[in-house]
Order: structure tokens, then C-alpha cells, then sequence
């Protein structure tokens, strides 16, 4: 089951008392107080592990506990500290105060610790308050509590390009073609339920990953559908893939202001964001239509056909690049940076359109 949000409360450990003592031997009179102090309660801590993906290992408003420390003991020994307590949660995943909604963390990297709560201190024992006045003490501290507060984990997902389109536009056959994802695939509309992300293989040393999020509707941003509960995947995004299906019943100028739509309206910034223009599914298109629908749609968008690629993009088929995707050479993020017509089922322009996406990638990350 895949969770991408719970409540919890987490507590630090108590720290350990101290300990009422007095040295007892044969030969030694007076050995006056030698009580131990209590051990430190355990402290909270976060960890990032790649090897976890959702946070569906934590119950629903469950308490975590650090350990408390052991008692201090005769002969000043001191209490055992509590064991630390270790959560594990998966890259992306934002530690929120539940009471103020403050980001307190915001875990993206592998094997990334952060301490949240200290564990209290063990009390002290008997043998720290003897004085000339009071050689016979005959009391200790008892540890200090430990911090308890409650808290909220939102897991949104890593990804260098998110898939944005209609349910059953074919995202999630895209994905599997590109990327080693393998999510369900069925002719029918929200077979995704649930996020998905693949890396995408470019050559042997380089990729980035993709995130594939269960389609949207117009009034997603509202709660309609099951888009707005997983938009938030893709705010770290930075740059969208908008996938737009030639073989729908919906109009196509329809289909890109609806998403875009959407997309502003959940969030500014992603609104901004870098993105490109998939049109789908040409396989099923007669192709005495196809470069009449792909033409109406680049005029529709101010654009114009372009002549040559170096991602080798169909010739036959009209399409879309800029020259640059740097923009100190002219590239303009207001417009899509590519519009080409694939089909997974047949492979026309994936290898392109994943090339160019990497570009597009790649320069953002530089």
C-alpha cells in the first residue's frame, strides 16, 4: 500500500534517576554517599533511506518512543542511556510541526540524519550533594522528562520530469517504455492510483527519473479525481512533460488549458516550471490526419514547425523544438521547449523525445 502522509507523536526518552547510596565495607567507617547518576534518555532521530519508498510501515497516529535511561547505581555508577530511536523515511519526505504547519526537516538525500528531539538528563546521585553541613544525603534527582511533540510526514516524491495529462492518456505506458517502472497498464481511465517513478537510462553513466502521477481532470486542484491528492508529487519538479492524446475524445485545446490550468492553479511556482508537449497515441491517428491535428495544435500554441533536430525527431511528422534549452542562449521557458508526436506501442520519437527531455535536464541541473 503506498501512504504518502500520517500523523505521529514522538517522544524522547526520560532520563534515569539518580541513585541514594553509601559506601558499606569491612574495614572503611563512614564511607559516606556514593549513589550513581541516571542515564540520559535516548534521543528522536530522522534518517533518509533510498531503500524505502512510502511511508506506509508507520500506523496511523502511532507514538514513537525513545528509550529512557537506567538508573544510576552504588559505587557511582552510572545509568545506562537510552538507546537513540531511528526513523526511517524515504528521500523527499518533509518533517512538519503538526501544531504550527512549520517545514522542521526536509529530507531528499540518502543516509541524511537529523537529530529532532533530545532525550532528558539523568538525575543526580546522592554522592554530588554531600557538603561539610550534610555529609549523609540522603536523597537524588530524578531525570528530566523528554520532549514529546506531534508531527506530520509528507512524502513528495524525487523526480527530474513529471508526466502531467487526462486519465488513460498514456503515461503510464510511456513510462514503462523509457524506464525500468512497471505499473499497471489497462484501456480503461485511473489505472494509476498511485504515483510511480522509473529511471530513465541515458547511455551507461547518465539518466534522471520520472514520475508518473494518476491523470487529471479540470477541477483537480479542488479535490475533484485523484489528482489533487498526489499533485504534490510533482512540485519538486522542475520540469513537467504535459501529454496530450490525438486520439481522444476531448478537443485538443481543451485537453493543454485544462492541465495547465490545473497545474497554475495548485501551485504558482510549478506553473513556471520547464516543460514540454507529448502528443499521443499517433498510432491510432489515420495518417492522412495526423499532420493537419499536429499543425492545427503547434498554430494553436503560436508555433511553428521545425526543420532539423539533433534528437532525430520523425521528419514525417511535424514537430516542435527550441534551439537551446539554456536560456542565456535564447531558450524561453514560457514556451514548451519541444511538441512531438509519439506512440509507445510503436516506438515513434521515444528515443528522441527521451533524448531531449535529458537535454532539457541536464541544463537545468547545470
Amino acid at each position: 500500500m503506498f501512504t504518502d502522509s500520517v500523523e505521529l507523536t514522538v517522544s524522547s526518552g526520560k532520563g534515569g534517576q539518580g541513585c541514594v547510596a553509601f559506601r558499606r565495607e569491612k574495614f572503611v567507617l563512614n564511607g559516606g554517599p556514593n549513589g550513581g547518576d541516571g542515564g540520559k534518555g535516548g534521543d528522536i532521530w530522522f534518517k533518509c533511506d533510498n531503500n524505502t519508498h512510502t511511508l506506509s510501515h508507520f500506523q496511523r497516529r502511532m507514538h514513537l518512543k525513545a528509550d529512557g535511561g537506567a538508573q544510576g547505581e552504588a559505587s557511582r555508577m552510572s545509568g545506562k542511556s537510552g538507546a537513540k530511536k531511528v526513523i526511517i523515511v524515504p528521500p523527499g519526505t518533509q518533517i512538519i510541526d503538526s501544531d504550527s504547519g512549520e517545514v522542521l526537516f526536509d529530507m531528499l538525500k540518502d543516509a541524511q540524519e537529523e537529530k529532532f528531539l533530545l532525550g532528558g538528563k539523568g538525575g543526580l546521585g546522592n554522592t554530588h550533594f554531600k557538603s561539610p553541613t550534610n555529609q549523609r544525603p540522603t536523597y537524588a534527582q530524578p531525570g528530566e522528562k523528554g520532549e514529546t511533540r506531534a508531527i506530520k510526514l509528507d512524502l513528495k516524491l524525487i523526480a527530474d520530469v513529471g508526466l502531467v495529462g487526462f486519465p488513460n492518456v498514456g503515461k503510464s505506458t510511456l513510462i514503462s517504455t523509457v524506464s525500468n517502472a512497471r505499473p499497471e497498464i489497462a484501456n480503461y481511465e485511473f489505472t494509476t492510483l498511485t504515483p510511480k517513478l522509473g529511471q530513465v537510462n541515458i547511455g551507461d553513466f547518465e539518466s534522471f527519473v520520472m514520475a508518473d502521477i494518476p491523470g487529471i481532470i479540470g477541477g483537480a486542484h479542488e479535490g475533484k479525481g485523484l489528482g489533487i491528492q498526489f499533485l504534490r508529487h510533482i512540485e519538486r519538479t522542475k520540469t513537467l512533460l504535459y501529454m496530450v492524446d490525438l486520439a481522444s475524445y476531448r478537443d485538443l485545446k481543451e485537453q493543454i488549458e485544462v492541465l495547465q490550468d490545473e497545474i497554475s492553479s495548485f501551485s504558482e511556482k510549478l506553473g513556471d516550471s520547464n516543460f514540454a508537449i507529448a502528443l499521443t497515441r499517433v498510432d491510432i491517428v489515420p495518417p492522412d490526419e495526423i499532420n493537419a491535428l499536429v499543425n492545427g495544435f503547434l498554430e494553436l500554441l503560436g508555433l511553428e514547425a521545425s526543420n532539423s533536430s539533433e534528437f532525430n525527431f520523425d521528419s514525417e511528422v511535424p514537430y516542435f523544438i527550441q534551439d537551446s534549452a539554456d536560456r542565456t542562449l535564447g531558450y524561453d521557458n514560457k514556451l514548451p521547449y519541444l511538441v512531438a508526436a509519439i506512440s509507445s506501442a510503436t516506438s515513434k520519437n521515444i528515443e528522441a523525445l527521451k533524448y531531449g527531455l535529458f537535454n532539457l535536464v541536464q541544463t537545468n541541473r547545470e
